[in-house]
């Protein structure tokens, strides 16, 4: 039987999210590698899957921690719920990179490299909202900057998507490029869903 302890684990709680955050960060900036050095080599696309890995790693330890801890320094139920949605956005971003190399593309197309970029800023503004959970400190300034990335994601993808069925004439073209599209605006969305969670725990908490 698990150990359930009475004193509330904040610091391995907010250590936890920490890495949750950064790995997420990490992973984002593989996936701008890999668009800009296509076609990738192995080593790089096993460096992605490890980091989900470690997302799905760092999770299950905050699920543990969670089971084995009696007063947690939040609501558990806030603690689950940021815990999956940070581990959602490198979910979506290896799903995403997994498209891009086993689709049979041969080049990149040009939006789907800014699609990146803006998972990536979107992904280090949420690892800079997650940093100020210890404390309850304010993060307005960071979700607001993320909202707008989110913005940006969805201009990008309508834009995307209008250029690829006006100027494709492979339809299985139109078909991959698609859904890589939308995985990596999935990964951007992801991001603002994780900061929608962490918004309201800090309200809550203030």
């Amino acid at each position: 039987m698990a150990r359930v302890s009475l004193v509330p684990q904040k610091r391995e709680f907010f250590t936890l999210f920490a890495r949750a955050s950064e790995n997420a960060v990490g992973i984002s900036q593989l996936l701008v590698r890999l668009l800009d050095d296509f076609p990738p080599d192995e080593n790089l696309l096993r460096e992605i899957k490890e980091a989900e890995h470690e997302g799905d790693r760092v999770t299950r330890e905050l699920v543990d921690l969670l089971n084995r801890t009696f007063v947690t320094p939040f609501d558990r139920d806030d603690i689950y719920n940021l815990a999956g949605a940070i581990d959602d956005v490198c979910d979506y971003v290896d799903e995403a990179a997994g498209n891009i190399a086993g689709y049979g593309i041969t080049d990149v197309r040009p939006f789907a490299r800014q699609q990146a970029e803006v998972v990536l800023r979107s992904a280090e503004k949420l690892n800079e909202a997650v940093a100020q959970l210890d404390g309850f400190k304010d993060a307005s300034r960071q979700l607001h900057e993320l909202r707008d990335l989110e913005d940006e994601g969805d201009r990008l993808n309508r834009a995307a998507v209008a250029e690829l069925f006006a100027g494709a004439d492979d339809p299985l073209d139109v078909i991959r490029w698609k859904d890589i599209y939308e995985q990596l605006e999935e990964a951007v969305d992801a991001c603002e869903n994780a900061a929608d969670v962490l918004e309201a725990i800090l309200v809550k908490n203030r």
